[in-house]
């Protein structure tokens, strides 16, 4: 798609204009109040395969065309550790001001990870903004995965990494009530594994898919590497030229492809008040570059690992 391109609609035409070299492009010629044709429903799904983030200015829209825009693209989801709203569990709703500061957000990330099935994207709609601060920064992980060196991009391809809602466990309480409901949710969302490299269903391209807020360590690799290399891909983020700083203004709807970009939300906001609506989209299943990496590759052992062993002294945990 070029840096200005127009989508033949009913009466009028939907632009779209690139505001960032790496990602990120604003579109108009839309009111989101309405209903949208086929037509520009896939022209938007396209742009964002491309531009991986879409911003909408001067939509004053409420919350159920936000949540009918949404679903243009696919089923709605509920967070289930977010601020929900009350009559509809797939609304969230951040009303962050003095007494109610941001959660732990201005952490590099995609977005519920620690799904199987994490979501395919995300829009986040203005209401109220601060007059200084609170902006969110966008990075294209396809970019970053383009960066990387040939022989590092064969080394990661094939590894699979292991996701976690670790970030939210300090929400429940140090309590007997408490731990009954974290191991409630530790059975509903079991770590889950991904690959280290995504590749993007739409458009075919590989992003580096692994984030510090949700993943815990790469499957099957020793500790001490799997942290050295976590570490470096982590790091990626610090690119300045894949990134994109979004300024927010009132009334204004931005929507990210949690498949090909990570983003922090900036907290310099604070006491001033800052109010958003959110819905989030169902993905699919990420998948992998080429065949998963054996176990034998990834790490080597000073003596055979005790569980493969058949004739072995039993620990107390299996006699009970």
């Amino acid at each position: 798609m070029s840096e200005l391109a127009t989508v033949a609609r009913t009466g009028t035409a939907l632009t779209v204009r690139k505001v960032g070299v790496f990602l990120g492009a604003e579109v108009t010629g839309l009111d989101l109040t309405r209903p949208l044709d086929d037509a520009t429903i896939k022209a938007i799904g396209e742009a964002l395969a491309v531009h991986e983030v879409l911003v909408f200015p001067g939509q004053t829209i409420g919350s159920e065309d936000l949540k009918r825009f949404g679903r243009c693209f696919g089923e709605l989801t509920v967070h289930p550790f977010s601020t929900n709203a009350a009559d509809s569990p797939e609304l969230i709703v951040y009303d962050n001001k003095e007494g109610n500061p941001p959660a732990a957000t201005d952490i590099w990330h995609s977005d519920e990870t620690f799904r199987e099935c994490p979501p395919l994207g995300t829009m986040l709609c203005a209401k109220i903004v601060p007059e200084i601060g609170g902006d969110t920064v966008f990075h294209s992980m396809t970019a970053a995965y383009e960066s990387l060196s040939d022989r590092l991009q064969q080394f990661i391809s094939g590894l699979e990494a292991v996701h976690d809602f670790k970030p939210f466990k300090a929400l429940f309480a140090e309590s007997e009530e408490g731990w009954r409901k974290l191991r409630q949710f530790e059975e509903i969302y079991r770590p889950a594994t991904h690959p280290v490299v995504r590749v993007h269903p739409v458009s075919g391209k590989k992003a580096l898919y692994v984030n510090p807020q949700f993943t815990l360590f790469i499957k099957g690799m020793e500790e001490r590497e799997s942290r050295a290399l976590l570490d470096a891909l982590f790091r990626v983020t610090a690119v300045l030229e894949h990134q994109y700083r979004h300024r927010w203004e009132p009334d204004m709807v931005v929507f990210w492809d949690n498949r090909s970009t990570q983003h922090a939300a900036v907290h310099d906001y604070y006491p001033q008040r800052r109010l958003m609506e959110r819905v989030t989209i169902k993905g699919d299943r990420p998948q992998g570059t080429g065949e998963a990496a054996k176990a034998s590759e990834l790490r080597k052992f000073k003596m055979p690992p005790l569980m493969s062993l058949k004739e072995r002294a039993l620990r107390q945990h299996e006699r009970s």
